[in-house]
């Protein structure tokens, strides 16, 4: 076992672990090629087909609340040892993350992906059937104590099953989704991904730069290099965008068809429903948030005056303001987000902890390895892992405590929750990240001069601003895409983009410009091809903005704090925050979060009287 020297005395990292910065997958598996694979991938087999031809058949369990506790029971065990996340599964695609150019291990996903789809399938009559039982039994067994444990997952399978369909229709469902949607994002996607045009490099030479690079290139300091970037991105759009406007349509059409169906009331009401949470809430965000654009726009003109222009161009809203020239090598990284957690609480420096120690987090960038970060887990059984590119930044560090965020979460779930009730749903997966992001901040900024500060303010309030304000803007615009649409049949590329620009206006105001080419910037963005989600990154990082002002007035308020993370699935997110005496429905909740974001860039404009960058 790796150990930790001087934890207490400067969280200093051991040699040992400092060479030992990558992934121990040996929880899992010892190989790609370890036979327990195979042992693994039969017991899945096994247990689900028992479970399978034990209960398919029956009809007792959606009556009788002893016998249905005894399914539950079995269906839970399933779910924490084999479930759609199986060890072989989750442990091929964490190889993949680290390889992703290796075919012998595309081709290993491929299979545990294939094979437990199929399994999937097989074990979902069990939810549908429980879905659809008739509202008098449905009282009944929410009533029941023995069922205590498995409420919520009965209330959640209880209003989704007002909208599912029977179990043939919803296989005929699935298998059209493919070409019906699948097949057409998947498409647009492609072509995106395989462009490439001659652009500046940050060295300032002349290369072969593909999209996504050019995307990053857009963020240069140097205008000549972004701009550059910008005219190419823009050209790539313009030649995809009679292609991304007949697949919008096409995928427009098809929600429209299934929201028919299966009985919704509002285009957005699908994603409220599988986040748990009442249309209400979303709408309560949604209606502040908009209400409070002037913060955004506020934070573009200033941005503007730093860099000596009247407007910023479209393509500039992220470059960076001022220099962090500060570096941050992964053993600071370790003492900066170690004495943060310990200061905040004993509970989260320990998984903080065995996190390094057990070798759970892969630190920097190699040849083949996944760009970005992010933190995994499968089934509430295995270990959760953090994916990291350390390249002695200061976004490393908060990047850092941002997924072990997501990390503290999961173990607390798994701590006090059975299988059924793991997971965090998409409106509140970003506060636990966000939360510890920010303190870990607080810490980074308490020894910064005021030139960096003034740079790591604007830094911070360029992602609030983006999270928070942004994302509604996203939302706005996707509730009247749908709206148009299901008025008209078929929108133009034209209409689109007039539409896009109109709700990228309302936020940024008249200190960025609206440059030619930003009114087609709908067709790479993901996000409106998966419907309503944006709402949950602003939501989270206004939940998380209240929850800190919380306990930095009141520390105890943190055990707060620690119940809502060990929550999981076991409640709605309104009702486990009505619990802590918070109502998230409440338009003056969503109002606090946003006061803190307006406190900072008012601390920052101050800042910037005060200081030349």
């Amino acid at each position: 076992m790796l150990v930790l020297l001087g934890i207490l005395a400067g969280f200093e990292i051991s040699y040992n672990t400092l060479m030992q910065t990558s992934w121990n997958l040996g929880y899992l598996f010892k190989s790609d090629n370890d036979p327990k694979i195979k042992v693994a991938e039969k017991k899945s087999i096994d247990e689900t087909k028992k479970f399978v031809e034990k209960w398919s058949s029956r009809e007792d369990f959606l009556k009788d609340p002893k016998i249905l506790k005894t399914a539950l029971d079995e269906y839970e065990i399933w779910n924490k040892k084999f479930g759609a996340n199986s060890t072989e599964n989750y442990y091929f695609h964490l190889r993949e993350s680290l390889d992703e150019s290796n075919p012998k291990i595309k081709a290993k996903v491929n299979i545990a992906d294939e094979l437990h789809t199929k399994l999937q399938n097989e074990i979902q009559f069990f939810e549908l059937k429980l879905s659809k039982i008739n509202i008098d039994i449905q009282k009944k067994f929410l009533s029941d104590k023995d069922l205590l444990p498995y409420k919520h997952f009965l209330e959640r399978l209880f209003r989704i099953g007002k909208f599912t369909l029977s179990d043939p229709e919803e296989k005929i469902m699935n298998l059209k989704s493919i070409t019906s949607y699948d097949n057409w994002v998947r498409m647009t996607s492609s072509f995106l991904g395989k462009e490439e045009r001659e652009s500046l490099d940050e060295d300032g030479k002349i290369k072969l730069k593909n999209f996504s690079e050019l995307t990053g290139l857009m963020n240069s300091k140097n205008k000549k290099i972004r701009d550059i970037a910008a005219k190419n991105f823009n050209e790539i759009l313009e030649k995809h965008l009679d292609v991304a406007e007949n697949e919008l349509n096409s995928i427009l059409q098809n929600k429209k068809v299934n929201d028919e169906v299966r009985g919704y009331s509002r285009p957005d009401e699908e994603r409220h429903v599988a986040d748990d949470l009442d249309s209400a809430v979303v709408d309560s965000l949604v209606s502040v948030v908009s209400k409070n654009f002037e913060v955004a726009k506020r934070f573009y003109a200033l941005k503007a005056k730093l860099m000596g222009v009247k407007k910023l161009e479209y393509h500039e809203r992220n470059v960076e303001v001022g220099d962090i020239n500060i570096k941050y090598d992964f053993n600071n990284g370790y003492k900066i987000i170690g004495s943060t957690l310990k200061n905040l609480d004993t509970e989260f420096f320990n998984i903080f902890e065995k996190f390094v120690s057990g070798r759970r987090v892969d630190v920097y960038p190699k040849k083949g390895k996944t760009s970005g970060a992010f933190c995994s887990y499968g089934l509430i059984t295995h270990p959760t892992y953090i994916l990291l590119n350390w390249n002695d930044k200061l976004n490393d560090v908060l990047t850092f405590a941002h997924e072990l965020g997501h990390g503290i979460n999961d173990e607390l779930i798994k701590a006090k929750q059975n299988a059924l009730n793991f997971g965090t749903p998409t409106s509140t997966a970003e506060v636990a990240s966000t939360f510890m992001e920010d303190f870990a901040l607080g810490k980074l900024l308490k020894n910064a001069d005021d030139k960096t500060k003034l740079a790591i303010y604007m830094m911070k309030l360029n992602g609030d601003v983006s999270t928070i304000f942004r994302q509604i803007a996203f939302y706005n615009f996707e509730k009247e895409l749908h709206t148009e649409f299901r008025k008209t049949g078929y929108l133009s590329k034209v209409d689109i983009g007039k539409l896009f620009q109109k709700h990228m206006v309302s936020y940024m105001g008249g200190a960025v410009e609206q440059s030619q080419g930003s009114q087609n910037w709908w067709v790479y963005v993901s996000h409106f091809r998966y419907y309503f989600y944006v709402y949950s990154y602003a939501g989270g990082l206004l939940i998380s903005k209240s929850l800190q002002s919380q306990v930095k007035k009141y520390p105890e308020a943190l055990s707060k704090v620690k119940e809502f993370l060990s929550t999981g699935l076991s409640d709605s997110p309104k009702n486990i925050f009505m619990k802590l005496g918070i109502d998230i429905s409440d338009a003056n909740f969503w109002q606090q979060g946003i006061s803190e974001v307006e406190k900072l860039l008012s601390e920052t404009e101050e800042l910037s009287k005060r200081v030349n960058l």
